[in-house]
């Protein structure tokens, strides 16, 4: 049986601003993402050959769709359509990036099904080609193809490589509560006065290995939405800060926030001690995580 198996990478926005909207309706945004090296595990595996297009998606989470509006689904569809692949395909997803956490989980997940049909079957596709093929799927799914450190401007298609930034350790905590994507930037519009981040200054000092002063000069324009009505949000940079973060922000729309911490020991304190603090709910946290250049 051909089979393959391909790691999806979570990402995180060291700095996120808008710019604007489009007539459509899409929000045009400037934004620096980085993988980090928590990821969900998809495994793709041919099941004989059909004139129809049957794909099976199974995952060990019960919250998860596997019908036909799941992007995975949907993205090996395509790909067997554009290739002309005529095999039927189970999909076995394990997932451990949380859901609806602004950490591009259902994205990066289509990703890996671009990536591990196009490996399985049209190796000599390039990932210009998958990202092309994925855009309409997803305007983060590109970046999750391409993964590392990028610039993601327009809708979040057009990507600029940047230089990988210097391995920090990371705790990511994802308080239970949810988080309307839509809702956010619809909030965002009705915003005055915002405080947008330097998004060039950032690209410099990253450039230098200077991460501590590129994170003084960042920020997310979309976190005052989200943290303005979920105040867990502000608790818990203010308790990664207070526990050796030299930067704690939220990531995406929310509600997920991460602090970076210059060394592991440091990240395992503040990880310990925020797991001793049972006012911030059930939520889920990691202090395995670091920065990582690879998809």
């Amino acid at each position: 049986m051909n089979r393959i198996t391909r790691k999806a990478y979570a990402k995180i926005n060291l700095a996120l601003d808008v710019k604007g909207r489009r007539d459509d309706g899409y929000h045009l945004v400037d934004m620096i993402m980085q993988s980090v090296d928590i990821y969900d595990t998809l495994t793709i595996m041919e099941h004989g050959r059909t004139e129809g297009f049957s794909v099976k998606l199974v995952t060990d989470r019960d919250d998860i769709p596997t019908g036909s509006d799941n992007l995975i689904v949907r993205a090996v569809e395509i790909m067997k359509s554009e290739y002309e692949i005529r095999s039927s395909m189970l999909c076995e997803l394990t997932k451990r990036i949380p859901v609806a956490a602004g950490m591009a989980g259902g994205s990066t997940d289509a990703a890996a099904a671009f990536i591990a049909m196009r490996d399985m079957f049209v190796p000599e596709v390039s990932d210009g080609e998958l990202e092309k093929l994925a855009l309409p799927l997803g305007a983060d799914i590109p970046y999750c193809i391409r993964g590392g450190t990028a610039r993601a401007e327009g809708i979040g298609e057009k990507l600029s490589k940047l230089d990988d930034i210097p391995e920090c350790a990371l705790v990511i905590v994802k308080p239970p509560v949810g988080v309307p994507t839509g809702e956010v930037y619809r909030s965002y519009d009705g915003m005055i006065n915002v405080s947008h981040p330097d998004i060039e200054g950032i690209i410099r000092k990253l450039g230098a290995g200077d991460i501590k002063g590129a994170m003084k000069m960042s920020g997310n324009v979309l976190e005052p939405v989200t943290a303005g009505r979920y105040t867990v949000i502000g608790e818990l940079e203010k308790f990664l800060s207070e526990h050796g973060s030299f930067c704690s922000m939220m990531t995406g729309s929310g509600p997920t926030v991460f602090g970076m911490f210059d060394t592991r020991d440091e990240a395992d304190e503040a990880y310990r001690a925020l797991k001793e603090h049972s006012e911030y709910g059930s939520f889920e946290c990691f202090d395995t995580a670091t920065i990582t250049a690879v998809r």
